[in-house]
């Protein structure tokens, strides 16, 4: 079986059709934004079917069918709730979703119509998240490419991206940062925590932040990780309601900016002659990181 099978309307017609046929009669088209992990597709006007698009995102799936059902009635706003679990297959070698469909588009930052009332929303959201019993929750680990662990995890990664990078950032700022991210060492009992907080896995209604999707990389930890948003989207007022709206101490802060820099800088390391547009956003990212670290 190729490790990357081809993720197609045929595959999943095919699906449904031989796992749950009641539903073979609903057409099949795919989502605008389907994101990159996974390949998402309407089916009818009411829900989704998702399906992994590599091994190491296969893992995502029994985490979410477990939980998703227990924490959606938990919080603010709505989150995806597992219909069904398809199974694999012959033509697909993993266990896949159905999903009910949740209307909204994606947070593009003209679709929002106050940053800080957004930021307040999404803070709210996170409190709440990280308020559910995190008892027998899935600790970081492969399935979450180790969201809410220590960031050493990426230590080596974060340091050759650096290296990669001279003369193209400002490399002793951007150490430091990183530094100080590893020495503020997290102490607290483990919460709940998203793992991907970012546009494409928020959707607004109406100019207001009305759900979340995409729990993928969720688990119980540190939730430092959720803090990106702070530099990716938010910025002055935005992002001091956000941090405002959050228990996040000087040393979270710390660790927020750490994993913020290491995705911008191994993005950049590894888009540079390939991807201008990726390679701009991410650089836009790590002078906000740093210029926030500055104070």
């Amino acid at each position: 079986m190729d490790s990357k099978p081809n993720i197609d309307t045929a595959l999943v017609s095919r699906l449904i059709a031989t796992q749950f046929p009641r539903w073979k009669d609903l057409a099949i088209r795919p989502v605008e934004f389907g994101g990159w992990d996974n390949r998402t597709f309407h089916l009818g006007d009411g829900m989704t079917v998702r399906l992994p698009s590599a091994a190491a995102y296969s893992l995502q799936v029994e985490k979410e069918h477990c939980w998703l059902p227990r924490l959606a009635p938990l919080l603010p706003l709505p989150i995806p709730v597992p219909q069904a679990m398809g199974l694999p297959a012959e033509d697909y070698p993993w266990h896949w979703s159905v999903y009910g469909w949740i209307e909204g588009e994606t947070a593009k930052r003209e679709r929002i119509a106050s940053l800080s009332q957004f930021a307040s929303d999404l803070a709210a959201f996170l409190v709440a998240l990280q308020r559910i019993d995190a008892t027998g929750g899935p600790v970081p680990g492969q399935h979450n490419f180790f969201r809410g662990g220590p960031l050493s995890v990426y230590d080596g990664e974060a340091r050759d991206a650096i290296a990669a990078l001279a003369g193209k950032i400002d490399t002793d700022a951007a150490s430091a940062v990183w530094e100080a991210a590893l020495a503020a060492t997290w102490h607290g009992a483990p919460v709940w925590f998203h793992g991907d907080v970012s546009w494409g896995n928020l959707l607004v209604r109406q100019g207001r932040l009305s759900a979340v999707i995409d729990f993928g990389t969720s688990g119980v930890g540190d939730p430092s990780c959720d803090l990106a948003i702070a530099w990716t989207l938010f910025e002055g007022k935005s992002r001091e309601i956000f941090r405002a709206g959050l228990p996040a101490d000087a040393a979270m802060w710390a660790r927020g900016r750490g994993w913020t820099l290491w995705k911008a800088l191994i993005t950049v390391a590894g888009h540079i002659g390939v991807n201008l547009g990726e390679v701009e956003k991410s650089r836009h990212v790590i002078d906000e990181v740093l210029a926030d670290a500055r104070g």
